[in-house]
């Protein structure tokens, strides 16, 4: 049996036995000479525990699912009410209450022969007690099938709840996934192939960074391509790879721009989710980057007891007629942001006056 399934057995045990004292406890001060054991190995008291759980079970594993979850609520309604009438005249509990019921004096007619007992001195006119059968309604009875009805019903909602849940969760680590590996395949493409070209023409040149670039452009594909297959990783892993990208960048930089790149504070106890700084850093190139001005990139990371803190600042240039743009990959970031920080990140991004910012604190 399945771990998973142990639970569930428990409860059903613990509830079964709830129920079979039930009775035991109704009749506790009428069993008379009989006693509780007499009652409990009496087949009318079997036959009355057996007819409830057969209830149980045939609402809550079969009529709830084929057919009140399946929108048959007429035929659902029509069998709950026949059971409710076969149980109502079937008196179960009443049977059995009366099978161990001790007799009382009151209970019974003691003939006398001197009393006038009708016309003519013959027998009473009725009997002295109750009219048919048909006409008594036992109470407990009844009790007992509409708590057991309920019963199955809370099982059955509970169980489609949590089930809801499970899936709702399943969908959300799927989308989650799905959206990390969108990411890993915006990053390659266009950084890759700009950083071939720039170790392609360092290798021309027989420059001596060359075999250095090359392994820093190993790390970082090693890293999103195997390293981040976990929701969190190790904070140095992505501080490293900002560091080896912010490298490899250098190479395309002319004289005209500046990168201000500071790590404080102790990494080696942060984790945080792969690739999510390194969205922002590639942001920052992207549209930072001018050949004809002059401009400062600013990256800093600051890691406390409590919070890890990122801040980058450019200015933004793009060209004449084109609408200002900051990836896709941003937008990507804040759902990742909310499904995995949830109420535990600050996340303030400002496009104001030509210049990109951008500030996010997550709260450990």
């Amino acid at each position: 049996m399945p771990y998973s399934r142990i639970p569930d057995v428990f409860i059903h045990v613990f509830a079964g036995l709830a129920f079979m004292l039930l009775p035991l406890l109704f009749m506790s001060g009428q069993a008379g000479e009989d006693g509780v054991g007499v009652i409990v190995l009496s087949i009318g008291y079997w036959i009355f525990c057996l007819t409830y759980i057969f209830i149980f079970y045939l609402n809550t594993y079969w009529l709830i699912p084929q057919l009140y979850l399946k929108r048959k609520y007429l035929f659902y309604a029509a069998i709950i009410l026949v059971l409710f009438i076969l149980i109502a005249y079937a008196r179960p509990f009443e049977l059995l209450l009366q099978h161990h019921h001790p007799p009382r004096p009151n209970d019974m007619v003691m003939p006398n022969r001197g009393a006038y007992n009708g016309p003519g001195g013959g027998p009473p006119r009725g009997p002295r007690h109750g009219g048919p059968r048909n006409m008594r309604i036992d109470i407990v009875s009844i009790f007992l099938y509409i708590m057991t009805i309920a019963l199955g019903m809370a099982i059955q909602i509970t169980r489609q709840w949590r089930t809801s849940l499970q899936q709702v969760a399943r969908a959300e680590a799927d989308k989650a996934q799905a959206e990390l590996s969108f990411l890993k395949a915006q990053i390659n493409p266009h950084f890759l192939f700009n950083t071939l070209n720039n170790i392609y023409t360092l290798a021309i040149t027989k420059n001596d960074k060359t075999a250095d670039s090359i392994m820093k452009l190993s790390n970082i594909m090693r890293y999103v391509t195997d390293d981040v297959s976990q929701h969190f990783v190790p904070l140095q892993l992505e501080v490293d790879c900002i560091n080896d990208f912010i490298e490899l960048q250098r190479l395309r930089l002319s004289k005209k721009t500046t990168v201000d790149f500071a790590v404080r504070g102790r990494l080696n106890d942060k984790t945080i989710v792969p690739l999510l700084l390194i969205t922002f850093v590639e942001n920052v190139f992207k549209y930072g980057i001018s050949n004809h001005e002059n401009t400062t990139i600013t990256i800093q990371l600051t890691a406390d007891e409590r919070s890890i803190t990122f801040y980058c600042h450019n200015k933004i240039f793009t060209p004449a007629g084109t609408p200002q743009r900051t990836g896709i990959g941003i937008a990507n970031a804040q759902k990742r942001l909310n499904h995995l920080y949830p109420n535990k990140h600050l996340l303030n991004i400002t496009n104001e006056n030509g210049f990109f910012s951008v500030e996010l604190i997550l709260l450990a």
